[in-house]
């Protein structure tokens, strides 16, 4: 992959690496309200892990009006970004 495109409402950021992307996503755009428990957390990837890992697929497709092509590509940006991911250069650019 050349590059992790943001994908978050229109924005159109694109960084080297994935420990980058999720930096931006949790510190540039508003916190994502979770539909099913209204939990705030930060929007795209981690309001992804969290629905997906906090709840069933059933609680997230009439939460969110969603499909099974809905579940599978956010199933597959998960997958993606949770084998590329380095925690500890995350941590460190999200100075944790």
């Amino acid at each position: 992959m050349t590059g992790w495109a943001c994908g978050i409402g229109g924005c159109d950021a694109v960084f080297g690496d994935v420990e980058s992307l999720l930096a931006h996503q949790a510190t540039e755009h508003e916190r994502h309200e979770c539909a099913v428990c209204g939990t705030v957390v930060p929007d795209g990837f981690f309001a992804i892990r969290h629905v997906f890992d906090e709840h069933t697929r059933a609680e997230f497709v009439r939460a969110y009006d969603a499909d099974s092509d809905d579940i599978r590509e956010r199933e597959d940006v998960k997958n993606r970004i949770e084998e590329e991911v380095e925690v500890g250069a995350l941590r460190e650019r999200l100075d944790l």
